[in-house]
């Protein structure tokens, strides 16, 4: 029981994380642009609405469980992206937090890696994917 509890409760957090990031984008879809045309990316408004859907799809894999391992991998290659696009090495110098941002995208790399292997859990789980399939047939 405590076990589905702690991977209920992590698709939870990782949902939550990812939802809280697609509302701020679409309340706020132009300065979001702004964000991101600052760092010198091209066509901002484009790739502004582009990471609020993929936030919201991430949010609907981790909470049904639908294509969980492949949602979680994605959004691990997101969340590391982000970190070097948006507090990378060239911004420590101007201002240390930046360091913990970019590290604090680590962390949540490591658990969203973690998620991906063990996958959504047997309960409120939507048990559908590409990957990991032969493994989960030969554990059966």
């Amino acid at each position: 029981m405590s076990r589905t509890v702690a991977i209920l409760v992590a698709r939870l957090i990782f949902a939550g994380a990812f939802a809280m990031a697609a509302v701020f984008k679409f309340a706020g879809m132009e300065q979001t642009a702004a964000y991101i045309a600052a760092a010198g990316f091209p066509s901002p408004l484009l790739l502004a609405w582009l990471a609020a859907i993929f936030e919201v799809a991430l949010v609907l894999a981790f909470l049904t469980g639908a294509f969980f391992s492949e949602a979680a991998l994605l959004a691990g290659v997101y969340v590391i992206f982000l970190a070097f696009a948006f507090h990378g090495p060239s911004l420590w110098q101007g201002n240390q937090a930046e360091f913990g941002f970019f590290v604090d995208h680590f962390t949540f790399l490591a658990g969203l890696l973690f998620a991906a292997v063990h996958g959504p859990g047997e309960k409120l789980a939507l048990r559908q994917g590409l990957i990991w399939k032969n493994e989960a047939a030969s554990a059966n």
